[in-house]
């Protein structure tokens, strides 16, 4: 009962109705044509739950409410594993969002999880845009924080930082994320002279 009232909450009722058609499968005996309108249509409403499930999601980890974020994040990973097929790199952005989430909640080894297939379907992409890339050593950079390994999240965030400054130049709102991430690292660790250069970068 709780699950599906927090499923409800996060994403269902947005949802429910465009879900109907989707459900239903189409008549047999449909010409060639009606079959082929019928499918694209389909197609249409299964993208456009992604995106409404996608920007929920996100609006909901915006707003720091990491548990009502996990539904709307598990069904936009659903259609768009439908959509797309399993191993897209179409994927990637709604596996960051459930790891995100599940940082948030403190579901650590869920969020490792989710940031492993992200990884594996990146390293399987090789034409993977850097918009993608950088994001993913972003979570995982969190992620890493989020267990203490500062090190390591410091590894992380600095590959952010290159990919985001390589693309959107060194002064970019993209890479101004990464410095922030990268100069509360370095707070934890009592390095305040660093982190205040870099919090005066951001």
């Amino acid at each position: 009962a709780d699950h599906q009232k927090a499923d409800w909450v996060s994403i269902h009722e947005r949802i429910c109705q465009l879900l109907i058609p989707i459900r239903t499968s189409l008549p047999f005996l449909l010409s060639e044509k009606e079959r082929k309108h019928g499918t694209e249509q389909l197609l249409k409403r299964q993208k456009y739950i992604i995106d409404l499930a996608y920007s929920a999601a996100q609006e909901f980890v915006l707003d720091g409410k990491h548990k009502e974020a996990i539904p709307a994040a598990l069904h936009a990973l659903r259609f768009s594993t439908e959509v797309y097929g399993s191993n897209s790199v179409q994927l990637v952005p709604a596996y960051l969002l459930l790891a995100e989430a599940s940082t948030g909640v403190g579901h650590l080894p869920e969020a490792s999880k989710y940031l492993s297939q992200a990884q594996w379907i990146v390293l399987r992409t090789p034409d993977c845009s850097v918009a993608v890339q950088y994001k993913l050593h972003r979570s995982l950079g969190l992620l890493c924080a989020a267990e203490g390994n500062f090190e390591q999240a410091l590894y992380h965030l600095a590959n952010d930082i290159y990919l985001a400054s390589s693309t959107f130049g060194l002064k970019s709102i993209e890479t101004s994320g990464g410095y922030f991430h990268m100069a509360n690292v370095f707070f934890r660790q009592n390095k305040l002279d660093i982190a205040n250069s870099l919090y005066g970068e951001v």
